[in-house]
């Protein structure tokens, strides 16, 4: 066999072993020997282009770093430094925990490297086609399949961990861009838009707590569970119509929030409904705690209302929207959310039809002629 020259690679077989290995040349010329971990030689020769090509693209040492790591491993670095509070929120850390209990089996023991989009793809399918279990006083019981939204999630929960392995340079890329979910998952990342006639008939069906919940998420955009829900009294200033975020999702959350006259008197409603305690919105069942969940009795003032359920997170994505019909430049809009990212502002914006309808009806078809002309001319003359 011909001696390669400095930038080539050939595929050999060795005499104590029946797989194929491939030796190359890095950068500086150093050898490299390497097993392809196959027996077909259309394969091993796969692996060889993939190492040249990676070595062209100044990637070969990402390579080498996710051939010694396991995903097991990189999942522990993940739960550890990306995932706790105060990095993130409990609840976040728990989803991402019981999304691992199904990725690790799939996962674990393989190399960073050798995992790709197929066989995520391949465990995505699996998944799809599995029954959710059920604990009964019979026992553990099969019933429903698995819904398309929780097997997306455990997919969100891998592209996450994998992004974290492509910024500490463990591989050159991350799989999952290159995946396509098998199903269509729908009601995700379509926040839903209130109008003022539906919230007029959620106020009017809800509780009175619940109200002003509407009101002051809808005029601050304040994050329900992470800023509302545990706010204490000492943080509202109703003189200065400004509240004061001291925990948030992201560190950009942490500010003065300024209040519109609506809600101050929401606010004002509800430190009179809340009675002498620390907390805007009391535990009913928990003495001395906040409320944490609002859920059950959203879905029930949206059923008696007539409207369709939303969730009431959506009411985030209503004030951002408002704000936008209203004329406020993207970037303030992006920091009335309190965001740091701006591109986080098209997913809690959403121009309806109707509001574009509305800014075509000012097309002023006469634009640039030299004659007096209408400002306005909405409809071709007859």
């Amino acid at each position: 066999m011909a001696r390669p020259r400095k930038h080539d690679g050939v595929v050999y077989q060795r005499n104590d072993s029946k797989t194929w290995w491939m030796r190359y040349r890095d950068k500086t010329g150093r050898r490299c020997l390497e097993s392809t971990n196959t027996t077909d030689w259309e394969e091993a020769q796969r692996h060889l282009r993939e190492r040249l090509q990676s070595r062209d693209n100044n990637a070969l040492e990402f390579i080498r770093k996710g051939k010694q790591l396991t995903f097991n491993e990189l999942a522990d670095f993940f739960l550890e430094n990306y995932s706790k509070p105060p990095i993130r929120a409990p609840k976040t850390h728990e989803a991402n925990e019981n999304a691992l209990k199904t990725l690790r089996p799939a996962f674990g023991s393989s190399k960073l490297v050798d995992i790709d989009a197929t066989k995520i793809e391949i465990h995505l399918r699996e998944r799809l086609c599995q029954k959710r279990h059920a604990r009964r006083k019979s026992g553990i019981v099969e019933i429903a399949t698995l819904k398309a939204t929780t097997v997306h999630q455990e997919f969100r929960v891998l592209r996450r961990i994998l992004s974290v392995a492509v910024k500490k340079k463990m591989v050159p890329t991350n799989p999952c861009a290159a995946v396509e979910f098998p199903v269509m998952v729908k009601g995700m990342f379509r926040p839903h838009y209130v109008t003022s006639t539906e919230q007029a008939k959620i106020e009017k069906h809800a509780p009175a707590y619940l109200r002003n919940v509407v009101r002051i998420i809808t005029e601050t955009g304040l994050r329900v569970y992470k800023e509302l829900a545990c706010m204490k009294k000492d943080q509202v200033d109703l003189a200065n119509k400004v509240v004061f975020i001291a925990d948030s999702k992201t560190p950009t959350g942490i500010s003065e929030v300024p209040l519109t006259d609506i809600a101050v008197e929401a606010f004002r409603n509800q430190m009179e409904l809340a009675g002498p305690g620390q907390w805007l919105f009391p535990s009913s069942h928990k003495p001395g705690e906040h409320q944490s969940d609002f859920k059950k009795t959203w879905r029930r003032t949206l059923k008696r209302a007539g409207v369709q359920y939303f969730r009431l997170y959506d009411l985030r994505s209503t004030y951002a929207t408002r704000l936008s019909a209203g004329g406020v430049a993207d970037e303030w809009v992006t920091q009335l959310l309190r965001q740091s990212d701006a591109k986080v502002f098209k997913k809690y914006s959403q121009m309806k039809l109707q509001m574009k309808r509305e800014a075509l009806a000012r097309l002023n078809r006469q634009a640039g002629e030299s004659g007096p002309a209408n400002s306005f001319d909405t409809e071709a003359k007859k």
